[in-house]
C-alpha cells in the first residue's frame, strides 16, 4: 500500500506564526498557530517590524510543536511547504528562511505556496474539490473571485479595485472606536442592529465581477462625522448592521451571478472574512434559493484565518505535480496568481 504524502507547512505572511503537518492533503495531523493579536491591538493594526520580531521568536517553537503533536519526525516528512507571498516582506522572510534551512539540512523538497491558494485549499479539509469551481476569497488584503478548472489552475475573474472588504471593516471599526481586529467586532455588533442607513452598494449592477469598498468606507465615515458635528450619536449597532449589509449584498450578489455564468459545481468561501457570520448565513440562504445544484463549501472558523494547514494542503498538490523551489527562493510580497 502506497504511503500517503506528509507535508510540513509553514506560514508567516502577516501576524500569525504557524506550522502544521498534513497527511494526504486532506488530514490535519497538527495545526499550531501563535497569534500576535495582543501585541498589535494597542496600535489598531499590524505593525510590520513588530510582526517580524515575533516571527523570529516563535518560528522554531511552532515547528517543533507541530511535529511533536503530529508524532512525526522531519525524516518522515516528504516535503516542506512555505508561504512565498503575498504578505509583509519581513514576515515572509522568516518563514521562507526557516523552510529553506530545514529543506537543505534534511534534504527535503522545498515547496513555495501562494498565500491565497492556501486559503482556497483550506476547503479541501471539508470535502474533495470538484471542478470547475468558484472561490470567493475575502480577507484583510484581498477580495477576489477565483475560477478553477483544475488543481492549481487559478483565473481571477473579479477583484477589488481599491480597499479589500477586510480593510474596509477594519477602517470602519476604528472610526467607531472598536478594538482590533475590527472585522470581528463589526460582525458581532451588526447582529444587534438594523440596516437603517442603506449605504451604497458599489458596482452592484455594472456587469463586472469586480468590487469596490472605498466609497462605502467614505460614506460611512462622512455620515458618522456629520452626525457627530450636529451632536447626534447614531446607534453603533445600526451603523454596523448597515455597513455589513452593504458589503454582504455586493459579495453575495456578484458571487452567485458568477457561479451561474461559469456553471460551476462548487462554490468555496475562503479567507479571514469567511468567518463573518453575516456573510456565511446570507451565502447559505441565497445559494439554496439561486443555485441549489451548486455545492457550497465553507471552511470551519479555525481554518478561515491564517494557518499552516492550508499551506500544507496547497503544498501537497504542488508536491504531487513536482512543483518545487530551490535555495534561491525569496519572499515575494506582491506575488500574483499568474506566477503560481
Amino acid at each position: 500500500m502506497k504511503k500517503e504524502t506528509i507535508i510540513l507547512g509553514i506560514e508567516s505572511s502577516c501576524d500569525e506564526t504557524a506550522a502544521a503537518v498534513v497527511k494526504g492533503g486532506t488530514e490535519i495531523l497538527s495545526n499550531v498557530v501563535a497569534s500576535q493579536i495582543e501585541s498589535h491591538k494597542r496600535f489598531g493594526g499590524v505593525v510590520p517590524e513588530i510582526a517580524s520580531r515575533h516571527h523570529v521568536e516563535q518560528i522554531t517553537i511552532v515547528i517543533d510543536e507541530a511535529l511533536r503533536e503530529a508524532n512525526v519526525t522531519l525524516d518522515e516528512v516528504d516535503g516542506i511547504a512555505v508561504t512565498e507571498g503575498p504578505g509583509l516582506v519581513g514576515a515572509l522572510l522568516i518563514g521562507v528562511n526557516a523552510a529553506k534551512t530545514l529543506a537543505f539540512s534534511h534534504q527535503k523538497p522545498l515547496i513555495p505556496v501562494h498565500h491565497i491558494a492556501g486559503h482556497i485549499y483550506a476547503n479541501r479539509f471539508e470535502t474533495e474539490m470538484k471542478f470547475p469551481l468558484l472561490a470567493l476569497v475575502v480577507s484583510g488584503g484581498h477580495t477576489e473571485l477565483v475560477y478553477m478548472k483544475a488543481h492549481n489552475d487559478f483565473e481571477i475573474i473579479g477583484e477589488t479595485r481599491d480597499d479589500a472588504a477586510g480593510e474596509a471593516y477594519d477602517k470602519v471599526a476604528r472610526t467607531l472606536g472598536l478594538p482590533y481586529p475590527g472585522g470581528v467586532q463589526i460582525d458581532h455588533l451588526a447582529r444587534e442592529g438594523e440596516d437603517t442607513f442603506h449605504f451604497p452598494r458599489a458596482m452592484m449592477d455594472d456587469g463586472s465581477y469586480d468590487f469596490s469598498f472605498s466609497g462605502l468606507k467614505s460614506a460611512f465615515i462622512n455620515l458618522l462625522h456629520n452626525m457627530r458635528q450636529k451632536n447626534l450619536e447614531p446607534s453603533p449597532a445600526d451603523l454596523a448592521a448597515s455597513f455589513q449589509a452593504s458589503v454582504v449584498d455586493v459579495l453575495v450578489t456578484k458571487t452567485i451571478a458568477a457561479a451561474k455564468e461559469y456553471q460551476v459545481k462548487q462554490l468555496l468561501l475562503a479567507g479571514g472574512v469567511a468567518a463573518n457570520q453575516g456573510l456565511r448565513e446570507r451565502m447559505i440562504q441565497e445559494c439554496e434559493l439561486e443555485i441549489p445544484d451548486v455545492e457550497l463549501i465553507i471552511p470551519p472558523l479555525s481554518l478561515c484565518g491564517d494557518n499552516a494547514a492550508m499551506i500544507a494542503a496547497s503544498g501537497t498538490v504542488a508536491y504531487l505535480e513536482g512543483k518545487f523551489g530551490d535555495l534561491a527562493l525569496n519572499a515575494k510580497p506582491g506575488l500574483l496568481f499568474e506566477e503560481v
